[in-house]
């Protein structure tokens, strides 16, 4: 493997590690549940694609990286339903306007 492709992978895994860093601040920071939700889910979506890339070069054979690939769509397809799952009941809890 390359020293380049190897760089690339850990700047992407970095990159991956800062955006899962940035949604926990929004989790801690943002003032409302949907507002934390929203910065909670995109950016652990964007995280895990970016550490899934990184990891790539690095994956012992083609079977490794397609697992990679496979454990970042089932993560994308259940955090998506998860996070809609918790916004309606945030949204049938609060009062009505």
């Amino acid at each position: 493997m390359s020293a380049a492709l190897q760089f690339l992978g850990l700047l992407l895994a970095a990159a991956g590690a800062f955006f899962f860093v940035a949604g926990s601040a929004g989790l801690i920071r943002f003032p409302d549940q949907l507002s934390r939700l929203h910065a909670l889910t995109k950016a652990d979506n964007l995280g895990l694609g970016l550490v899934a890339l990184g990891l790539l070069p690095f994956a012992a054979g083609v079977f490794a990286a397609l697992k990679l690939l496979v454990i970042w769509a089932l993560v994308l397809l259940s955090g998506a339903s998860a996070a809609q799952m918790v916004a309606e009941r945030v949204r049938a809890a609060e009062p009505p306007a």
